[in-house]
C-alpha cells in the first residue's frame, strides 16, 4: 500500500475547501500559510477536498520532492469536515476508513458528526 511505500507517518486534513486547481506550490503555500504546518515534513500526508466532494488531493514530502496524490470517486463522495478552516490528524482508524473508501470507490464518513 501506499503508506508502506512512501513512509507515511502522519496524515493531516485540511478543513474546510480548497481550490483543487492548485498543483503543488500552491498547496504547499496554503499548508504553511493557512494552517501553519511544515510542508517539508517528511513521512507527512496532507489531504485536501475541494466544494464537490467527489474529489481529494494530497500532498507528500517524500525527502527528495513532493508527490502529488489525486483520487476522483466514480460514484459517491466523502463527508469532509467545513466547518472551521484548520487542520487535523486523522486517527489511524480513520485513515484506514479513508483508504478503505479509496479502494472500494464508495460513500465515507470520516467523523460521524459533521
Amino acid at each position: 500500500m501506499l503508506e508502506d511505500a512512501a513512509g507515511i507517518r502522519r496524515v493531516v486534513l485540511a478543513y474546510g475547501y480548497v481550490d483543487l486547481r492548485k498543483g503543488i506550490d500552491g498547496l504547499s503555500m496554503i499548508i504553511g500559510d493557512k494552517y501553519h504546518q511544515n510542508p517539508f515534513e517528511k513521512g507527512t500526508l496532507f489531504l485536501f477536498c475541494g466544494r464537490r466532494s467527489d474529489r481529494i488531493k494530497g500532498l507528500l514530502w517524500m525527502g527528495n520532492g513532493f508527490l502529488l496524490l489525486y483520487k476522483r470517486f466514480e460514484s459517491g463522495s466523502l463527508s469532509w469536515p467545513r466547518t472551521t478552516e484548520e487542520a487535523a490528524d486523522l486517527t489511524e482508524e480513520q485513515y484506514h476508513y479513508l483508504i478503505s473508501a479509496f479502494r472500494f470507490n464508495c460513500s465515507a464518513r470520516l467523523f460521524p458528526n459533521s
